[in-house]
């Protein structure tokens, strides 16, 4: 490689300074060019190492596509192939290699040359000021690089640039082999797919079989989705995981959908099996795998009687079982943040929840559940109607606060409604129309704020949040009694106060980066001053304070 570039680059050089050194030039198609052009000489010397002091025969080579400037003198013949020729009988922008454009020198009209248009040139090029003559062969120019420096370069023939990969043949003889060389990962065959799994993991989808049709499904669970809570049908029940879902359903014509549409239908939501495990699909036909699905009793088809649909599902329960009987943990012991915050009323245990409105803001019948640690903000609207006072305050009571009503809160998250000593009573004002001095309004709660007071005990390795009490707090709006129809909005707040009260850190052991204060050896260097021009015996009261300290670090130690 070294006597190729030797015998295409032959100058002569000038008397340089010994410091001076070739330094690689910036692409020639970035240069400006000059007015001097060397072109191919024949008369010159022949490039040695040793002629100039730090300067090799093989200079920087820089790779291009096109030559440098737009020269009349096209460098490149035609391409054998021309890649950007995209339109027959049409002149393609920018395709320098473009038959149809008939162009001699295509870079005196087009602004550029499309990569692939051009055979890829390789130049060399050194400082200027080393040159005196130049007896290349080659075609040579001399470029303005950006800094104002003139670069003399060659175009040197690197015919690797331009080398032709012909096309391989692939038969089935070497079509495996080539695959394995140079193939990488893709999509898996169906010869490699993997077996079913031998049995589920939390969250996988349960896998349902249909022996009417021959068709293996998901169990799924309709889930309401968007503003209006439409139902949702590709919704997969997850194994291991409780879940309860609720949506609406839409029907353009109730005549027609009343006795054609399967969700309607309770003999859709049954006479099916449920894979055990996975690996149940390779063998449908052992029902050791399979666990029917039937109902307890025989359900009526939909009927359609008048403008009313009779017989349709509207809810599906599922058989109790002992867990489902014990109740549910939002924490064992203490709470976990984002879990259901337990109440109890008389001995019927369930979540704290807020107001949820509808579509159209109105309060609805679902409500919002109440989530540890997470402080939340809901409200909806409700329209009045004309009842007596004391009626309308139960109502917006129990919007409020929900129904039951919550009378205590569980202090821990695995409280047992049995051990009422695991439960704290809510605080709560109860508000009277006579405290408004009104005779002819009716007062009326608009707003709930619960304030829940937590804390952390127990180690400091392992805190446990308990609830340390828990309080309503209303507020109340007047309307007068002959006021007409109209809607009132209604709000409930949930505030989590943490009153944790972290003790005194321990003291710790001596550390190593512990450091003296800096007048911690004032006494001692001011005991050895003295005791220059004192007796001997004056060493000793320095020697005893020596031995205290030692003994007191000794004790701090232990």
């Amino acid at each position: 490689m070294f006597s190729l570039q030797l015998s295409l680059l032959q100058v002569f050089f000038l008397m340089v300074p010994e410091r001076v050194l070739s330094q690689p030039s910036p692409s020639p198609s970035r240069a400006v060019p000059t007015h001097s052009d060397l072109g191919p000489r024949t008369q010159g010397g022949t490039l040695q190492s040793s002629e100039v002091p730090g300067i090799s025969t093989v200079g920087p080579t820089v790779a291009t596509s096109s030559t440098p400037g737009n020269k009349t003198v096209d460098l490149f013949p035609v391409l054998p192939i021309c890649v950007c020729d995209l339109t027959p009988g049409a002149c393609d922008i920018n395709c320098c290699c473009d038959s149809d454009c008939c162009l001699l020198h295509p870079r005196t009209v087009f602004s550029f040359c499309l990569p692939g248009s051009v055979r890829s040139s390789s130049w060399v090029c050194v400082d200027n000021s080393l040159i005196f003559r130049s007896n290349s062969p080659f075609p040579s120019r001399v470029f303005m690089d950006s800094n104002g420096i003139k670069q003399f370069c060659v175009h040197v023939n690197n015919s690797r640039l331009n080398y032709l990969q012909k096309l391989q043949k692939v038969n089935a003889t070497n079509f495996q082999a080539l695959a394995t060389e140079f193939g990488g990962e893709s999509f898996t065959s169906t010869s490699q797919t993997q077996s079913p799994s031998a049995f589920y993991r939390a969250g996988d989808p349960i896998l349902t079989y249909f022996p009417k049709w021959s068709v293996i499904s998901l169990l799924r669970q309709p889930a309401g989705v968007g503003a209006g809570g439409l139902c949702a049908k590709s919704n997969p029940a997850g194994f291991l995981e409780s879940k309860s879902t609720t949506c609406a359903r839409f029907f353009k014509n109730l005549a027609d959908s009343c006795t054609s549409d399967p969700a309607l239908n309770a003999a859709s939501y049954y006479n099916f099996t449920v894979l055990k495990v996975p690996r149940g699909m390779s063998d449908l036909q052992n029902m050791e795998f399979q666990v029917p699905v039937t109902a307890v009793s025989q359900a009526d088809s939909p009927v359609l009687a008048g403008n009313t649909c009779q017989n349709v599902v509207s809810q599906a329960f599922q058989q109790s079982t002992a867990a489902s009987l014990s109740g549910y943990r939002s924490g064992n012991p203490g709470y976990i943040v984002g879990k259901p915050l337990l109440v109890l009323t008389g001995d019927i245990r369930h979540s704290m929840t807020l107001v949820q409105s509808q579509g159209d803001g109105t309060c609805s019948i679902k409500r919002h559940k109440v989530q540890f640690g997470v402080n939340a903000v809901s409200g909806c609207k409700l329209r009045l109607k004309r009842v007596d006072c004391s009626h309308l305050q139960q109502e917006i009571y129990q919007i409020l606060h929900g129904s039951p009503r919550p009378e205590h809160i569980a202090i821990f998250g695995n409280a047992d409604p049995a051990q009422k000593g695991e439960w704290t009573g809510i605080l709560s004002r109860n508000y009277s129309v006579s405290d408004m001095h009104c005779t002819s309004c009716c007062v009326i709660p608009v707003s709930l704020e619960i304030q829940i007071l937590w804390a952390y005990i127990g180690l400091q390795s392992n805190p446990q949040a308990h609830v340390s009490g828990a309080r309503f707090l209303y507020q109340f709006q007047s309307i007068q009694d002959s006021q007409p129809e109209t809607e009132v909005p209604l709000t409930t707040v949930v505030t989590f106060v943490d009153i944790t009260q972290k003790p005194e850190p321990p003291r710790g052991q001596p550390r190593m980066d512990w450091k003296y204060p800096f007048d911690f050896f004032f006494p001692f260097k001011m005991a050895f001053s003295r005791g220059a021009g004192s007796p001997k015996g004056s060493i000793f009261p320095t020697i005893i304070l020596c031995l205290l300290l030692l003994g007191v670090l000794n004790l701090e130690t232990k």
